[in-house]
Parts: C-alpha cells; structure tokens; sequence
C-alpha cells in the first residue's frame, strides 16, 4: 500500500501504525482521515492548468540540468510521478531519455 508523503518533510518512507501514519525521519505522526483537502499543494503549469499526479506534460522550453552538460530540449515528454510543496522545482517526474528529474511547473503544459 503506497501511503501520502509526509506532510511535515515530504519524505516517502511513511509507514502505518493502526490508524496513524508515521514518517521516521522526521517523527511526525497523523491521523491520513483527519487530513484537510484544502491543505494540497496545488500546482498550475504555464496555462494555468491545475496538475495532478499521473498527468503527462510537455517541456515550453529548453532547460539546462544543474550540474550537467545536458539540456532538455523543449516538446520533451515527462509524466508527474509527485507533486511537492515548494516555491521551486515543484514536480517529481520521469522525463523520457534522462530518468528521474524535479522539474519546476512554469515550464511545462499539460500533454
């Protein structure tokens, strides 16, 4: 069972303890069904279209990967693997040819 990132840290390690969920990195426990759903991070792309997890999008523009000599071409694929909190690189996604990336939704559109 894939359990909700840790509202605290956004860390993925969270496990179940009877009714409460537990994230051991930073100890936070809470009840998932107490959970306000006017708490999620809501992020748009470039159009203003609201992006979940699962969505496929496409790159507006020719980015430069930090720490890389590689550049993503603009019409690249990606599909949204987690949406985090954040004022940058909001995205968690698999970019097709490159792998796992955190993209930042201003650049991207819904495919």
């Amino acid at each position: 069972m894939l359990h909700p990132a840790c509202p605290n840290c956004q860390s993925e390690y969270v496990y179940q303890d009877q009714q409460l969920l537990i994230c051991p990195e930073c100890s936070h426990e809470w009840n998932p069904s107490l959970i306000n759903d006017d708490d999620a991070v809501v992020v748009k792309d470039a159009n203003g279209i609201q992006l979940f997890e699962g969505d496929k999008l496409t790159l507006i523009k020719d980015l430069k990967v930090k720490g890389s000599s590689l550049v993503l071409k603009i019409g690249t694929k990606a599909v949204i693997r987690r949406i985090k909190a954040g004022k940058d690189h909001q995205l968690d996604c698999k970019v097709d040819g490159v792998g796992d990336m955190i993209v930042t939704a201003k650049f991207v559109k819904k495919a």
